[in-house]
C-alpha cells in the first residue's frame, strides 16, 4: 500500500498514555469522550481555537486566512480542497493541522498505481482460523491526508465518496464506521498539469471548501528563507489541543444560532447560482447546507454565537466557487467562478433584520 501513518504519539509531553486500540484490528483511535462532547463557553472555545491558530501560523508563513479557513472547515465538520501549483505549502499545511491536534492521522500519496483497497482497506483469508479479516485502510484515521488526490484513476478517487459523506466504509457487504471528528484534507495541482485526473463533480461536491494557497508576499518569502533552512518548523509542532476538544468545539459550533431569515439568504443564493445564465452547473442543496455550517464556524471564531450576513459572505466564495461549472460563453468572456459567485453575492439584497443584534435574537441554550 502507498501509504504511512503519521504517529503523533512520540510528541506527546511525558506522562500522557497511548491511544487505545480500536475494535478493528490493529487500528490506533484516537482518545474520545465516553459521553457525548459536552460544548464549551466562549472563553475555552477562544483559547483552543487561538492555540490551533498560532501553531499553524509559526509554521505557514503569511498565510493567516488560509490557515483560519482550515479551522473553520474541521470545526464545521467538512473535508478540505487545497489546489495549487506545486510548492507553495499545500502539504504543509495539511500536516501542521492534523500535528496540531492529539488524534490519529494518515496520509495517501495518490499515485495512479494506488488501488480502492489501499484506500479504504481489504478482507485478508486467514487460514488459522479458517475466515476472512478486514484490514484497514489509511482512511481509517481522525484526520486523513490526501497528498495530490488528482493523480490517482477516478476510480481510486472514488473510494473516498462514502467515507466522506457517510463517515463510514463498506467492504464486502460491511460497514465500518469512523472515528469522529473525522477530516479530509486534500491536495492537488492544478488540471493544467502533467499527469492529473480531474475530480470528478460528485467528488468535488464532497469537499466543503477548496483553498489556493498561492505565492507569499516578499516579506513571508524573506521570512521563510531564514527560518526553514536548518530544520522545518513542522518539526517543533506539537498537539495544543485533544481529540475530545476538538469534539466539544464541534458541539459549541452547532449550538450557534441561524435566523430564519438567514436560511433564506442562503437559499436565494444557491437558486440564484442555478439560475444564472453564466452557469452549466449551479450549487447543490448539499452545498448549501455546508455554506451554513461554515458560516456558523466562523461566527463561533469571530466569538459570537448566532450568524451575520458577513459569515455568509466571507466563506461563500471558497464553499461554492469548486462546485459551479461555468457555461462556455462565460468562460470565453473571461468570467471565473469566483467572479460569478461576487455577481451573485452582489445581486441578492441583504434585509435589515439579516443584521439583527444579539439582544433581539431569541434564547439559543
Amino acid at each position: 500500500m502507498d501509504y504511512h501513518r503519521i504517529s503523533l504519539d512520540d510528541a506527546l509531553p511525558e506522562g500522557q498514555g497511548r491511544r487505545e486500540e480500536s475494535a478493528v484490528a490493529g487500528l490506533p483511535a484516537a482518545r474520545r469522550p465516553a459521553q457525548p462532547p459536552v460544548a464549551m463557553d466562549a472563553d475555552e472555545f477562544r483559547s483552543a481555537s487561538g492555540r490551533i491558530l498560532t501553531a499553524i501560523n509559526t509554521v505557514i508563513d503569511g498565510k493567516a486566512e488560509a490557515a483560519k479557513l482550515a479551522l473553520t472547515v474541521l470545526l464545521a465538520q467538512g473535508h478540505l480542497l487545497l489546489e495549487d501549483v506545486p510548492g507553495v505549502g499545500k502539504t504543509l499545511l495539511a500536516k501542521t493541522l492534523a500535528r496540531t491536534i492529539d488524534c490519529s492521522v494518515s496520509r495517501i500519496q495518490f499515485t495512479p498505481d494506488l488501488l480502492p483497497s489501499d484506500v479504504t482497506g481489504v478482507s485478508i483469508y486467514n487460514q488459522s482460523s479458517r475466515s476472512f479479516e478486514f484490514r484497514p485502510g489509511a482512511v481509517f484515521a481522525n484526520i486523513v491526508i490526501g497528498d495530490e488526490i488528482n493523480r490517482a484513476s477516478a476510480k481510486t478517487q472514488s473510494a473516498l465518496l462514502e467515507c466522506m459523506e457517510e463517515h463510514q466504509v463498506t467492504v464486502d457487504g460491511k460497514s465500518y464506521k469512523l472515528d469522529e471528528p473525522f477530516m479530509v484534507v486534500a491536495t492537488q495541482n492544478p488540471i493544467e498539469m502533467e499527469g492529473t485526473y480531474p475530480l470528478p463533480e460528485a467528488q468535488r461536491d464532497r469537499f466543503m471548501a477548496r483553498i489556493s494557497m498561492g505565492y507569499p508576499d516578499k516579506d513571508a518569502e524573506m521570512e521563510m528563507l531564514e527560518t526553514h533552512q536548518a530544520t522545518s518548523p513542522l518539526t517543533r509542532v506539537t498537539a495544543v489541543v485533544t481529540a475530545a476538544e476538538v469534539a466539544s468545539m464541534i458541539a459549541t459550533v452547532r449550538q450557534v444560532y441561524v435566523s430564519q431569515s438567514i436560511k433564506e439568504y442562503t437559499v436565494s443564493l444557491g437558486r440564484a447560482t442555478r439560475e444564472s445564465g453564466m452557469l452549466r452547473l449551479g450549487a447543490s442543496p448539499r452545498s448549501m447546507l455546508q455554506l451554513l455550517r461554515a458560516a456558523k464556524a466562523t461566527a463561533a471564531l469571530e466569538g459570537r454565537d448566532f450568524v451575520l450576513p458577513d459569515d455568509i459572505v466571507s466563506v461563500a466564495e471558497s464553499v461554492l466557487a469548486h462546485r459551479i461549472i461555468l457555461d462556455r460563453k462565460a468562460a470565453s468572456m473571461g468570467e471565473t467562478a469566483q467572479s460569478v459567485i461576487r455577481a451573485v453575492l452582489a445581486k441578492i439584497p441583504v434585509s435589515p433584520d439579516l443584521a439583527a443584534p444579539a439582544a433581539t435574537l431569541p434564547n439559543r441554550r
